[in-house]
């Protein structure tokens, strides 16, 4: 959600004794209950935190309630806060919807689009992704942001962002999901490791390694731990690390091996790794676009949705093991 407004403009209606919250007040309300900080709200408003403050103030005058409590280390939302926040939200996103509305002339998807992408997919598809998004939607001004799911949900409904790139499905509750792709899982090991080169092994094979998996957090690393508990292979233990590319250095150093998703295999490929793929149906994952499903620009995001695919079409000619999904 935008929480930009103008300073400096005054929205309250000049009426003494009027109720009607402005848009300015509104807009300052969500972003400091979403943020929980006036300096970050202020920001995101891009406002100085004293105009902020104002329309608040003015806001909770009209209304005649207590919507935020300041104390002098954290910002809460009073129980009146809580029960008007949805509304508040609600009404934020219908002023969007207008605005879109009223500017039917405008190209879909131009302008600044942030998209959150989690880290073990960012950097294989964020490449092809931009290279096929300046080509096709010139004006649109893409900020990427990576971060792992929990951060990016929370940035998703707090509107720091407007769409991510997650593992599906994401469970959680006002989202709405768009497939992307689905990919498989392949074993990394050691160049010379016994399995290298293997196309087509048995899952059970994983109970013979030592395997490494990413840090807490990381929903690679909850999936990975999935498909070992179908066949009873562990995590050896010994080693974990924030990213794909630390943990395959791991592998070609003899520390165990992993399991990489299919779009990683080009970027993380060396003369020291080798790669097994696994016998079908092979494990692996399904990656989609999520976005606030309030949002007055669901077109835009499936039609986002769709350049996205284009770009994945290109990397699963190479990589393998990669297959495009159909919009939902």
């Amino acid at each position: 959600m935008a929480y930009e407004f103008l300073e400096g403009v005054d929205l309250l209606p000049q009426i003494p004794g009027a109720s009607a919250p402005s848009i300015a007040g509104l807009r300052a309300f969500v972003a400091v209950a979403e943020l929980g900080h006036f300096g970050d709200a202020a920001a995101a408003a891009r406002v100085s935190q004293p105009a902020l403050s104002q329309a608040l103030a003015a806001l909770e005058r009209n209304l005649g309630v207590a919507l935020i409590e300041r104390t002098t280390r954290r910002v809460l939302v009073t129980p009146d806060g809580q029960r008007l926040l949805p509304a508040a939200r609600a009404s934020l996103e219908s002023l969007d919807a207008l605005a879109l509305l009223a500017d039917s002339d405008r190209e879909p998807l131009a302008g600044l689009v942030r998209i959150g992408v989690i880290p073990t997919v960012a950097p294989y598809l964020a490449p092809p992704m931009l290279r096929t998004l300046q080509k096709a939607v010139p004006a649109m001004l893409p900020e990427i942001h990576e971060d792992q799911t929990a951060r990016l949900l929370e940035a998703l409904s707090t509107g720091a962002i407007d769409v991510a790139i997650l593992a599906l499905p994401v469970g959680a509750a006002g989202v709405a999901e768009v497939p992307l792709y689905d990919e498989d899982f392949v074993l990394a090991v050691p160049a010379g490791h016994p399995l290298a080169g293997g196309e087509a092994i048995p899952l059970t094979s994983l109970v013979e390694t030592r395997l490494l998996l990413l840090d807490e957090g990381h929903c690679l690393r909850d999936q990975a731990l999935e498909v070992c508990g179908t066949v009873g292979a562990r995590e050896a233990g010994s080693a974990r690390a924030a990213s794909l590319s630390t943990i395959v250095r791991l592998v070609e150093a003899g520390l165990g091996t992993t399991l990489l998703p299919a779009t990683a295999v080009r970027a993380e490929g060396s003369a020291e790794l080798g790669f097994a793929r696994f016998r079908s149906p092979a494990p692996g994952r399904h990656i989609g676009v999520v976005y606030r499903a309030s949002s007055p620009r669901a077109h835009e995001w499936n039609l986002l949705a769709s350049h996205v695919r284009a770009a994945v079409s290109g990397v699963a000619e190479w990589s393998g093991g990669v297959r495009v999904s159909g919009a939902r």
